[in-house]
């Protein structure tokens, strides 16, 4: 496959989401497998609600993503502008030549004639489509009706009884009938055009080769292959990628979770954990591996072996996946992502020494096998901040009133005075030369130490705990917990 131009256009009315973000990878990572181009294209032509505010974040998360472009708003290219509305007078000239031609026509008609007219076609049981009445109207007629200030959108002309088929590299052929999709709008009454026609002729001047979509698209797709006959064009090869589904089955909406890509980024996931996450969300790999890194996608990616059945959107699996990423990280990156979450906590302040740095490194190291996202951080930490802790659970107190704690206690305490550096790994070898000398199993050890120090009897590593609270935070937690059990210590 060589040649291949593709290109993601995303109208800029709103944040990047999920499903918005899985077309922009499949086409990315088509172009990147088979060395083609990628484009970003905007389709602002929505004036209301397009914004370059939004053109910008959208290319901020692609960015974030790993997915970069040759061609595009931000880059430029050959086949520029790559905004729709700086392609007006382009879209013009194609515009009247159709009318010109009779395959396009003025409609006068307002919204409330079009919606009186497909309520009385839903009364009779038929499929709502426009009647094309406007066709016949006499060019007296419509000088009539521009003088009494309506503004005509233009239409165009459906040939009638006849099939529309549409080659689809997932689907295969599709065929639509003509007779039941009615003459389309191609140009608003306020001049901009709409989608189905804007993205034909900006696909065919940049020489897309491949529009690879969602399914929700499908249905556009006959009028945009009539589009291409109409203009002497041939179409490029399309390929729908399946539906997004919550996990319930039902359509992904804002109510049933997130979905947009920035609220998952907010939250701390990784992007290679939401690329590798939405790359399986109707893509299926040759084997049975699960975890693959950006090139490892690019490398085997094909159309062949996107799905047409519908994608579950499995929270639970992008989580098992972030968690991979973060405890697979090198521990210097995600310090640096996790430190932000637990300033807006509170549990650290904005400017960080170095010995602040090297401290809040090792806490998150203690915790980050626990993280599904690095939000999630702020859950966790407290015990290395609080040293004014309380038993968790009833029960836990008479852990300290064993027989052998005060021995162990003290053993901690003449081992802690006497080792040079405390460190995670002197700390544990330290503890272990505590259970020998003492000649005691582990439980007898360690768990009185953990439920002194925390409080509980679960959480990070005890080694780990006791490097990073340092001899006088030991020292004070173990003096107040011993105490409010009623334990000499």
């Amino acid at each position: 496959m060589e040649g291949i131009r593709v290109r993601f256009a995303p109208s800029p009315t709103g944040p990047l989401h999920i499903g918005g973000a899985r077309t922009a990878l499949f086409n990315w990572l088509l172009a990147r497998r088979y060395n083609g181009t990628m484009i970003l294209r905007s389709e602002d032509t929505d004036l209301e609600r397009s914004s370059l505010e939004s053109e910008k974040n959208i290319m901020e998360d692609l960015k974030w993503l790993g997915m970069d472009w040759d061609e595009g708003v931000d880059v430029g290219g050959s086949y520029g502008p790559y905004r729709q509305t700086e392609r007006l007078e382009l879209y013009q000239k194609y515009t009247q030549r159709l009318l010109e031609e009779g395959r396009a026509y003025y409609c006068f008609c307002s919204g409330e004639e079009l919606e009186a007219e497909r309520k009385r076609q839903l009364s009779r049981g038929e499929t709502p489509r426009y009647s094309g009445k406007c066709y016949h109207l006499s060019p007296a007629e419509q000088e009539r009706l521009r003088a009494e200030g309506y503004k005509p959108a233009i239409r165009f002309r459906v040939p009638t009884g006849q099939q529309v088929p549409v080659l689809d590299e997932v689907r295969g052929r599709v065929e639509f009938e003509s007779d039941g999709i009615g003459d389309f709008v191609i140009v608003k009454s306020d001049g901009n055009p709409t989608y189905n026609y804007a993205c034909v002729i900006d696909d065919h001047h940049m020489e897309i080769t491949h529009v690879i979509r969602g399914e929700e698209h499908l249905s556009n797709t006959p009028s945009q292959v009539m589009l291409y006959e109409a203009l002497g064009w041939t179409p490029p090869a399309f390929a729908h990628t399946s539906l997004i589904l919550a996990e319930d089955r039902s359509k992904m909406s804002k109510r049933k979770g997130d979905t947009s890509v920035k609220q998952y980024r907010d939250k701390g996931y990784l992007p290679e954990a939401v690329v590798n996450f939405l790359a399986l969300l109707g893509w299926s790999p040759e084997g049975e591996e699960e975890i693959f890194l950006p090139q490892e996608l690019v490398a085997q990616f094909s159309l062949d072996r996107v799905s047409r059945s519908p994608a579950v959107f499995n929270i639970d699996k992008l989580r098992w996946l972030n968690g991979h990423y973060i405890k697979n990280s090198p521990l210097d990156r995600i310090t640096k992502l996790a430190v932000p979450y637990l300033v807006q906590a509170g549990y650290l302040g904005e400017d960080l020494t170095p010995e602040e740095w090297e401290w809040v490194t090792l806490v998150v190291a203690a915790v980050r096998e626990y993280l599904t996202c690095l939000a999630e951080i702020t859950d966790h930490v407290d015990i290395f901040f609080n040293d004014e802790i309380e038993f968790e659970e009833e029960g836990l107190q008479e852990v300290l009133r064993q027989e052998q704690v005060p021995r162990v206690v003290a053993a901690l305490r003449k081992a802690l005075a006497g080792l040079p550096e405390l460190t995670p790994a002197t700390a544990k070898k330290m503890l272990g030369d505590i259970r020998k000398d003492l000649q005691l199993g582990g439980k007898k050890v360690y768990m009185p130490l953990r439920i002194a120090l925390t409080g509980s009897n679960h959480g990070p590593e005890l080694h780990e705990l006791i490097a990073i609270l340092g001899r006088e935070r030991v020292e004070y937690r173990l003096g107040r917990t011993l105490g409010l059990a009623g334990v000499e210590g």
